[in-house]
């Protein structure tokens, strides 16, 4: 396997991704990184979120009707709020379904895993 070259466009990257409050979009991840590294591009941006997957150092998060968002990998299982005001989304700790890998529900379904958004509006825009 080939060593993947350190750079200050991928730390700050992989920095943007790892210091968020939750998954971001590649425009998010964008504009945080910039920041850190003026003139960044997005070309940039794109290749090494999918250098950045394909090592497993961070997981593509799903959400309906939307392009992928990324966040650390390893941190667990957990769930996820998306403000339909400012249209950010947060990590929520812990688990409030409460449905293990291999229930069974009502049917006889049993269950291999799950994933939970939640929709709203977050503090700050709650504020406004």
């Amino acid at each position: 396997m080939a060593v993947k070259r350190k750079t200050r466009q991928r730390d700050a990257i992989f920095g943007a991704i790892r210091g968020a409050d939750g998954p971001l979009s590649v425009a998010e991840i964008h504009e945080l990184a910039g920041r850190a590294i003026p003139g960044l591009g997005i070309a940039t941006v794109y290749r090494n979120v999918r250098s950045l997957r394909d090592e497993g150092a961070i997981t593509a998060v799903e959400l309906p009707g939307e392009d992928p968002r990324y966040e650390p990998s390893g941190r667990g299982h957990h769930h996820h709020f998306r403000c339909t005001d400012c249209e950010r989304t947060f990590d929520l700790e812990g688990c409030p379904v409460g449905v293990e890998r291999g229930a069974t529900l009502p049917g006889g379904y049993r269950v291999d895993g799950h994933s939970l958004t939640f929709y709203g509006s977050c503090e700050d825009c709650n504020r406004v």
